[in-house]
């Protein structure tokens, strides 16, 4: 039986240390920045790690052509390959927190996460 609460004081501990490495993960992705960008640059999307648009920046050359259906198309594909970077991003540190830890599963949550494979 005390071997029991060894293991359930080992699993504690290992929680308590994933928790503070998940929080320091979310700090750092709120700093990194990825750019998603559609038409060869004509609109530029902006991105934290977490997927929170920081910036939109539309080339004035398009907007002086008053092409309001190109900029709605061009808008949506800029933020979805911005999300996608940032979803990765968000990838890549779930498999450097766990550090090569055998969790059955992850590969397969991170999949999803991504929309791809891992």
């Amino acid at each position: 039986m005390l071997k029991g609460l060894g293991n359930i004081a080992t699993l504690m501990k290992q929680a308590q240390e994933m928790g503070g490495k998940m929080q320091e993960m979310q700090e750092q992705l709120k700093q990194q920045r990825v750019i998603g960008t559609a038409g060869a640059g004509l609109v530029e999307v902006e991105m934290n790690g977490h997927g929170e648009v920081l910036r939109l920046k539309i080339d004035p050359t398009l907007v002086a052509k008053a092409d309001g259906e190109m900029i709605e198309d061009l808008v949506p594909a800029a933020v979805n390959q911005a999300s996608a970077k940032a979803k990765a991003l968000h990838a890549e540190g779930m498999k450097a927190m766990t550090g090569g830890m055998d969790l059955p599963g992850l590969d397969d949550a991170l999949s999803q996460l991504t929309g791809g494979a891992s």
